[in-house]
């Protein structure tokens, strides 16, 4: 329950003073005075706070400006130029206007007349979510990457990288790669870092204490 409506229902339904409210709940008898006129006047809107929004706005653009915007938007575009908001307002700057409304407010203008498509805003940074492990050694990521030398031969790079600290855990490079190849340096990188937790490559491997388990994903 709101404070108003308490302090409303103290004094008109339980027939208490304003100066005992007032002062049971640390308010001011003015403004208990306040409340109970409003709801004598309003009725059951006296219990929530009115709006603080003013009721006019002594900087807002007034609707001959609005209007001038506006010719100027189907002016331009009509004539194959470019009627964006900064546009707009060099135009006015140009005829003499001061102030020239800003920008933002031209182009608030243009979406509220119509003249503007609205388009979704850009993803922000701040949703952003990055994937990555949150230990050392928790996840590696391996992969092996074509490359052509200056000869134009063609070599293979295993790279094998630690997930959260984007170390390099190895980089080897043959002209071929063969599944035995590909074990042993493994078995350097574990001999040097340690076990990982586990490996994302084109298959997926998890370590275990009986030993390394390759499991292939469901297709």
């Amino acid at each position: 329950m709101s404070m108003a409506r308490l302090v409303i229902t103290a004094v008109s339904v339980e027939g208490r003073s304003k100066s005992e409210v007032a002062r049971d709940y640390g308010i001011s008898r003015v403004w208990v005075q306040k409340l109970v006129k409003r709801f004598e006047a309003e009725g059951e809107a006296a219990y929530w706070p009115r709006s603080r929004r003013p009721h006019a706005n002594p900087r807002a653009v007034g609707l001959e400006i609005e209007d001038q915007i506006v010719r100027l938007r189907k002016t331009l575009t009509k004539r194959g130029l470019d009627a964006g908001a900064e546009t707009i307002a060099a135009h006015l700057a140009t005829v003499g206007m001061d102030p020239v409304p800003a920008t933002s407010t031209i182009w608030r203008i243009l979406s509220r007349r119509g003249f503007v498509t609205p388009q979704p805003q850009k993803r922000p940074r701040s949703s952003w979510r990055r994937f990555c492990a949150d230990q050392p050694n928790e996840r590696w990521q391996a992969d092996i990457t074509h490359w052509r030398l200056a000869d134009g031969s063609e070599v293979e790079i295993c790279n094998i990288l630690d997930d959260h600290s984007r170390v390099c855990i190895a980089s080897v490079a043959r002209p071929i790669f063969t599944g035995t190849q590909v074990w042993q340096v493994f078995l350097a990188a574990f001999g040097r870092w340690n076990l990982p937790a586990e490996v994302l490559t084109d298959i997926q491997a998890w370590w275990c204490p009986e030993g390394p388990r390759i499991v292939r994903p469901a297709v």
